[in-house]
């Protein structure tokens, strides 16, 4: 199956929200909860990332994972990146109960697809204080895509992880999770890079990037995706693809705020007032209202 055949694929049957002027969206990707070992790319930026979370609750927007929001390539054990990260899926789970977030899968979490999972693994935690299981996302589904579409307008924003534009990482991810876990994870630790990440390998980023731009302006649809970690927003007419970037950059997490037709590519990061004091910024680093998107 070709890559412009997954990506059809990952939008048939899927959630269409509502895109207009008083709808709120933030797109997040590429979080990759880890279980809190050295390994854990996460783990560094969890302080912005509450903070974000706190910041687009308080605003009432909705949030969308666009997929591997928890890193299950390297780790097998669902329950410590639960228990690692408890004031994230805390606060998760407050957009959850007001009907304000959605998930979707990516190739380092492609096994919540699966309802047995899902069910299992992402429905309930474990509460210390009770010792006993208690509800976070009961009865969540993760999907493949979503759309946000203005019947007003016939405006669409298709939303997907990415992985579709690889082999390796769609249709063959079993192969690839097993070198991760069992090859490059052991490598990675004494610096050697895994080529066949999109995040990691400039050339393969550049190709995903390419495929995943080629479908959007063959399809004449706008596509915003994560991935390949590099955050774009582009202003330019005739551009179709934009992508959220991740929360594992070394400085700083990333993401998309959508307002009505406007898209803003926004950056979370550490600074400081006089006198020393730390806080966590929030920056607008470009936007634009030039959507592609049209019915077909």
């Amino acid at each position: 199956m070709s890559c412009h055949r997954r990506l059809d694929k990952s939008f048939k049957n899927v959630p269409v929200l509502p895109l207009n002027q008083d709808c709120r969206y933030v797109l997040f990707s590429d979080c990759h909860r880890g279980n809190g070992t050295h390994n854990d790319n996460f783990l560094k930026n969890q302080h912005l990332y509450f903070a974000a979370l706190r910041y687009y609750y308080q605003k009432g927007y909705t949030y969308i994972e666009l997929g591997d929001g928890d890193e299950l390539w390297e780790n097998r054990n669902m329950e410590q990146i639960k228990e690692i990260h408890s004031d994230s899926f805390w606060q998760l789970s407050r957009f959850y109960k007001e009907n304000r977030l959605y998930m979707i899968y990516g190739n380092h979490d492609m096994v919540k697809k699966y309802a047995a999972f899902s069910k299992k693994k992402c429905e309930t935690y474990y509460c210390s204080s009770s010792q006993k299981n208690e509800p976070l996302f009961p009865g969540i589904q993760f999907y493949s895509g979503i759309i946000l579409k203005n019947d007003c307008t016939g405006q669409l924003l298709y939303l997907t992880h990415g992985h579709q534009a690889s082999l390796l990482n769609s249709t063959l991810w079993p192969i690839n999770r097993f070198l991760v876990r069992y090859f490059w994870k052991p490598l990675e630790q004494l610096g050697f890079l895994d080529p066949t990440s999109a995040a990691k390998n400039y050339t393969t980023k550049q190709r995903s990037e390419r495929r995943l731009n080629a479908w959007a302006e063959n399809r004449g649809r706008t596509l915003i995706t994560g991935h390949t970690h590099r955050p774009m927003l582009p202003s330019e007419s005739g551009s179709h693809y934009l992508n959220t970037g991740s929360c594992v950059h070394p400085r700083c997490i990333t993401c998309i705020e959508v307002c009505g037709d406007k898209l803003t590519l926004v950056k979370w990061y550490m600074e400081s007032k006089t006198g020393g004091i730390l806080y966590v910024a929030r920056e607008e680093l470009a936007y634009t209202t030039k959507l592609f998107s049209v019915i077909r």
